[in-house]
């Protein structure tokens, strides 16, 4: 009875699903065989891949691939939630994202979930007194990636950032679950204030391509920041705020925006 209890808690159809499309993958494009191996067939369990694959992004000439991958998987031996979140920001990207078809482009190509998942390493070691290390993992994202978090930002679950090009998040931001974002955005200050300065995001936000949002205010939950919008201001729950400064110019247009991704806005709204 153990066995088979040991047996069915086993059973991970998100892994089971990844390695399914690594191996058709292989198939379909033989030449890509050692890199799927590598990235993920080789592997037994989805942190054992993101512990290689972020190793192998963050590694560098000063410090090895090998010592990465031990700060990495350390990390999620300590702290099951740092993989839950890695799960539910990729079921996000799947579920997000038109040009996601596999779980298993984002772990291999997207930099906005590679970025995310090395934030949260970043996070991790802020939290357990590591800053120096946080800040390389911080250093190495920006130069990567072209994405800038803080490792003292607090961000949820459930992330989705699509093409993740100049990214800034701020030290004292805090990004709720199930928010979506695009390219160019900013949560940041507005001045030298060295207490609580920026943004706080709350859960099922969409916050469109180059938006900024300046300053220790609060964005409502399941609202919506138009693209190139600049916010200076508090966002109310479930509106759509557009301009420079960004104003209200109607709701939010549906009860989970970061979800339906929709952007357009009008009178209708």
């Amino acid at each position: 009875m153990a066995e088979l209890s040991a047996k069915i808690t086993q059973v991970d159809p998100v892994w089971d699903q990844i390695t399914a499309e690594a191996r058709q993958a292989s198939l379909d494009e033989p030449l890509m065989g050692g890199f799927l191996h590598a990235c993920i067939l080789h592997h037994k369990n989805i942190e054992k891949a993101l512990s290689y694959r972020i190793a192998a992004k963050l590694a560098s000439n000063e410090m090895s691939m090998v010592v990465v991958r031990e700060i990495v998987e350390d990390a999620y031996a300590n702290d099951a939630s740092l993989v839950q979140a890695a799960r539910a920001d990729l079921v996000a990207i799947y579920e997000r994202d038109p040009a996601c078809h596999k779980l298993l482009q984002p772990i291999l190509y997207f930099k906005g979930y590679q970025a995310m998942q090395a934030y949260r390493l970043g996070h991790y070691l802020w939290t357990q007194g590591h800053r120096d290390l946080a800040y390389f993992v911080q250093m190495r994202v920006s130069e990567i990636f072209g994405v800038d978090i803080h490792p003292a930002a607090r961000i949820g679950k459930g992330i989705m950032i699509d093409h993740a090009h100049s990214i800034v998040i701020g030290e004292t931001a805090v990004v709720g679950d199930n928010v979506s974002m695009l390219h160019s955005v900013t949560l940041g200050g507005t001045g030298k204030e060295e207490e609580d300065r920026h943004p706080k995001i709350a859960d099922g936000v969409l916050i469109g391509a180059g938006a900024k949002v300046l300053g220790n205010i609060k964005v409502g939950k399941c609202s919506r920041i138009a693209a190139g919008s600049v916010v200076l201001e508090e966002v109310p729950e479930c509106k759509t705020v557009a301009g420079i400064p960004a104003r209200i110019v109607g709701e939010a247009g549906c009860d989970q925006p970061a979800i339906s991704m929709n952007h357009m806005f009008g009178p209708q709204d």
